[in-house]
C-alpha cells in the first residue's frame, strides 16, 4: 500500500512540476466613494419615530423611494422589521411609524 502511495504521490508531482504556472492576476486599489447616508427622513417632529427607530437599518432614501402602498401594508411591513429582523422598534413607536409611512408612502387605500 505504501509504494502504491507513493507511485501516486511522485506521479502527481511530476505532473504539477510540468504544468505551467498560470499568470498571477495583477492586484491593485481602488477607492470607492459612498453616498452620503445621513439624510433624514422629512418632516420635522412627525418624522422623529421613523428617524430614531429606521436609520440604523435603512436609509431615509431608500423608504422613500418605495411604492405608495396601503396602510395596512405599511403596518405589516413595520412588524415584520420587527418581528422577523429583530428591529428594536419601541412597541409605543410603531403607531406613529406607521402614520407616517401612510401619509408620506400611502396608496390611500
Amino acid at each position: 500500500m505504501r509504494h502504491l502511495i507513493f507511485v501516486v504521490g511522485t506521479s502527481f508531482a511530476a505532473l504539477l512540476a510540468s504544468t505551467p504556472a498560470w499568470p498571477a492576476p495583477a492586484i491593485s486599489s481602488t477607492t470607492v466613494e459612498l453616498p452620503a447616508g445621513d439624510a433624514l427622513f422629512p418632516g420635522g417632529p412627525e418624522a422623529d419615530a421613523i428617524n430614531n427607530n429606521c436609520l440604523a437599518c435603512h436609509s431615509a432614501d431608500m423608504v422613500v423611494n418605495q411604492p405608495a402602498l396601503p396602510r395596512s401594508t405599511w403596518e405589516s411591513a413595520v412588524h415584520k422589521m420587527i418581528k422577523v429582523y429583530g428591529a428594536p422598534v419601541e412597541d409605543s413607536d410603531v403607531p406613529a411609524i406607521v402614520d407616517y409611512l401612510a401619509k408620506v408612502k400611502g396608496s390611500g387605500q
